[in-house]
C-alpha cells in the first residue's frame, strides 16, 4: 500500500528535511495498492523525495500526491526548488546526466538517481514524467499499474 511506502520514505528523509526546514506533506488517497516490488518502488520514491529536498530552498515544502486512475496510480513528488531548464527536461533521466554539474558538489549525488527511477518504473510496467519551470520547482510523477487483488503478495508497501 502506498501509505506504508510513503511513510517509510518520509521517515528516511525526515532528518534532511528538518535540517533544511522543509515540510513533507502528502495529498490524495494513500490506501491504494500498486503492482510491484515494494523495496524497488520505495527506492524510486525515495530518490524523488531526496532530490526534491536537495534542490529546494529552506522553508519550503515537498509534497507527495497520489491520484487514483482507472488502471493505474499516479504518485507525484513536487517541490518549490530551482526547477529544470526546458532544454534539459528530455535528458534528466539519462544515466550520469546532471543539469548543472557545478551543483554536484553542493547537492551530492552521482547523476544516477533519476535514471534508476525510470528503470524501476519501466520494470513495473509504468513510467515517470516530469514537469518543471525554472525558479518555480518541479513535479516528477510515477505512473504505476494498480493492484486489483488486495490478497496478492505482490503489493507495494
Amino acid at each position: 500500500r502506498l501509505d506504508e511506502l510513503i511513510a517509510g520514505v518520509f521517515d528516511t528523509n525526515r532528518t534532511d528535511a528538518e535540517t533544511r526546514q522543509i515540510q513533507l506533506a502528502c495529498e490524495g488517497p494513500t490506501e491504494l495498492s500498486v503492482l510491484g516490488d515494494a523495496a524497488q518502488l520505495a527506492v524510486a520514491v525515495n530518490n524523488l523525495v531526496a532530490n526534491a529536498i536537495a534542490y529546494s530552498p529552506e522553508g519550503t515544502s515537498v509534497v507527495v500526491s497520489t491520484t487514483d486512475l482507472i488502471d493505474s496510480v499516479e504518485l507525484g513528488v513536487s517541490d518549490q526548488g530551482i526547477g529544470i531548464p526546458q532544454a534539459d527536461l528530455d535528458r534528466v533521466f539519462e544515466r550520469f546526466y546532471r543539469v548543472d554539474p557545478a551543483r554536484a558538489r553542493s547537492t551530492g549525488g552521482t547523476g544516477l538517481g533519476l535514471s534508476l527511477v525510470k528503470h524501476i518504473a519501466a520494470s513495473h510496467g509504468g513510467e515517470v514524467k516530469v514537469r518543471s519551470k525554472e525558479g518555480r520547482g518541479s513535479t516528477f510523477t510515477l505512473v504505476l499499474p494498480k493492484q486489483a487483488d488486495t490478497d496478492s503478495e505482490e503489493l507495494a508497501g
